[in-house]
């Protein structure tokens, strides 16, 4: 494990609330989180639990409005960038932390070639002849195994195929050897064999350059294949966390072991697969106390008024359920 001082990324107590339609919707209600170098951070969650707004907030790209960060830091590297204006954000942005969108034909400019696309953010941070700046492209795409790259420079992403634009998507995070990258659920519109090709992708090039990985998902089969240390994400806040050992081997919040029930496997071949009931509540109309207590089968009558602290189970593993941890006291 790396050590507490090589922390790259803190956020800490991050609140963004929605005004919409005379409601307060508060997508992301007091999370906490952080990368260290070099290491492999996954954020997991349903639908609609906040992941993605956590993750644009860090880059400055929650719309304000209807949005507003209502409270919290988002340190990198000591300096709380939500204290930077949108000049000093841009210097950030791509050159130490960059990210990777999950739908790539929504995020790549139809207009442009990839060539020029990959370009842009070069230009941005790097002073670079045309040539140099050619040569970096090339690189780029052969970094992330793109086939005849020379040609492939002057294509257009409707040319390429679901899993070449998205590789070109992680070429353009790469094109300033960001510190942190931040996936968005770069693999859902895949399917299995590239999505792990992607996956052995960002493995590679962390091996390569050091680089630290959030990792965005709702896909526990993904996560098991690559965290280093996992963030449980409902509702809003975290529910659990800590090293992927723990979290898959002893999960302590009720909604984890739900989530893990639910995965296929060849003992429960031929059984129907475990659901949790209910669903992610809205934004704007969370229940009292624990936001988990309508589904959970452990909830006692104080989860429905009492916000649940979170357990030290030791070792940097932490769950929101007072419940089960009285219970593993007993």
């Amino acid at each position: 494990m790396v050590k507490n001082d090589h922390i790259l990324l803190s956020v800490q107590d991050l609140k963004v609330y929605f005004h919409l339609n005379q409601r307060l919707a508060r997508a992301v209600d007091g999370v906490s989180y952080e990368i260290r170098k070099g290491e492999t951070v996954c954020l997991v969650g349903e639908s609609g639990c906040g992941k993605t707004v956590s993750a644009l907030s860090t880059l400055g790209l929650v719309p304000q409005p209807p949005g507003k960060i209502a409270g919290g830091q988002i340190l990198f590297k000591g300096q709380n960038l939500l204290e930077l204006g949108e000049e000093e954000m841009q210097k950030i942005r791509g050159n130490h932390i960059a990210m990777v969108f999950q739908e790539p034909m929504t995020s790549l400019n139809p207009v442009f070639t990839i060539g020029d696309q990959i370009q842009e953010a070069i230009m941005v941070h790097e002073k670079m002849g045309q040539s140099e700046m050619r040569e970096r492209c090339l690189r780029l795409l052969e970094d992330v195994g793109i086939p005849s790259p020379r040609e492939r420079l002057a294509d257009y992403p409707h040319q390429l195929s679901g899993g070449q634009r998205q590789r070109v998507m992680i070429a353009m995070a790469l094109a300033c050897s960001p510190e942190v990258v931040i996936a968005d659920e770069p693999t859902t519109a895949l399917d299995v064999t590239i999505q792990a090709q992607i996956l052995n992708l960002f493995g590679e090039l962390q091996t390569r350059g050091g680089m630290s990985l959030l990792y965005i998902t709702h896909d526990l089969g993904v996560v098991a294949n690559i965290a280093d240390r996992i963030y449980i994400m409902y509702a809003g806040i975290i529910a659990e966390q800590g090293s992927a050992p723990e979290i898959f081997h002893d999960p302590r919040h009720p909604y984890t072991q739900g989530l893990l029930a639910s995965l296929p496997n060849r003992a429960k071949r031929g059984t129907r697969l475990h659901s949790i009931p209910g669903a992610v509540p809205d934004p704007a109309y969370k229940p009292g106390g624990c936001p988990f207590h309508p589904r959970c089968s452990f909830a006692v009558e104080s989860c429905g008024s009492q916000f649940p602290e979170m357990c030290d189970y030791g070792e940097g593993h932490l769950s929101r359920c007072p419940v089960l941890y009285e219970m593993a006291r007993q």
